[in-house]
């Protein structure tokens, strides 16, 4: 017979907890710590200086090819550059769940793509996550939607990798969390040294991960049998 005072109270405690955590996800020391809130992207400014750069490089801002292109590039901007305005309440969802389970959670190969902060060119790549929960996990989607709230903004891979996991961290305050980001950059292949087949990795552990060798061990041993063959 189930006993509805207990399932009555375990669900109140569920709430409380849930809007304790969304409290802490909208204070403004969350939001500055993790570069979230900020304004609108200015779409007309993006325009005028597109058609500025236009000209500047010998273009003409008027031919038919180019008529619509600063609108295009402001639209682009706006959404690859929307991690900045991704809102952490509607992210999580609520989709954290109390669970009797501290063995390790895995999610591979996430795909991300980015912009490099130095000159602005693309890099992409995959992310691999995984946590020790402390009697919490969160919701499988959403992971790879944090990646993305991280990725999609002008970026170096360095931060971005140490921003997914002290933001997991944040969220879920498990036992230990471990990030380990590969990615090609376009600014390496497309100018500079131009070298296509280079990448780059960049990894960050916390908790556990950190202070235990064999726990790191482990989440990089499920690493190397993907990575083998694995193309970014």
């Amino acid at each position: 017979m189930v006993n509805h005072d207990v399932e009555h109270e375990l669900d109140h405690d569920h709430e409380d907890a849930l809007t304790e955590m969304e409290m802490k996800l909208n204070s403004e020391a969350f939001l500055k710590i993790f570069e979230l809130g900020l304004p609108p992207v200015d779409r007309p400014t993006i325009e005028t200086a597109t058609t500025a750069i236009l000209a500047a490089v010998g273009e003409d801002p008027n031919r038919e090819g180019l008529l619509n292109t600063p609108i295009r590039v402001a639209r682009m901007y706006d959404e690859l550059l929307s991690g900045y305005r991704a809102d952490p309440v509607k992210l999580i969802n609520g989709a954290l769940f109390d669970v009797e389970y501290d063995d390790m959670v895995i999610v591979k190969d996430i795909e991300f793509s980015s912009l490099c902060e130095h000159h602005m060119l693309p890099f992409l790549g995959h992310a691999h996550v995984a946590y020790i929960p402390r009697g919490k996990v969160i919701g499988l989607s959403k992971i790879p939607r944090i990646v993305d709230m991280f990725a999609r903004r002008l970026q170096v891979q360095e931060r971005m990798t140490r921003q997914i996991a002290n933001f997991l961290n944040e969220v879920l305050d498990a036992r230990g969390v471990a990030v380990v980001v590969e990615g090609k950059h376009m600014c390496s292949m497309m100018r500079g040294v131009q070298k296509h087949d280079s990448s780059m990795t960049t990894s960050t552990m916390l908790g556990a991960f950190r202070e235990n060798v064999s726990t790191r061990s482990e989440f990089m041993a499920h690493l190397g049998r993907v990575t083998s063959s694995f193309g970014i």
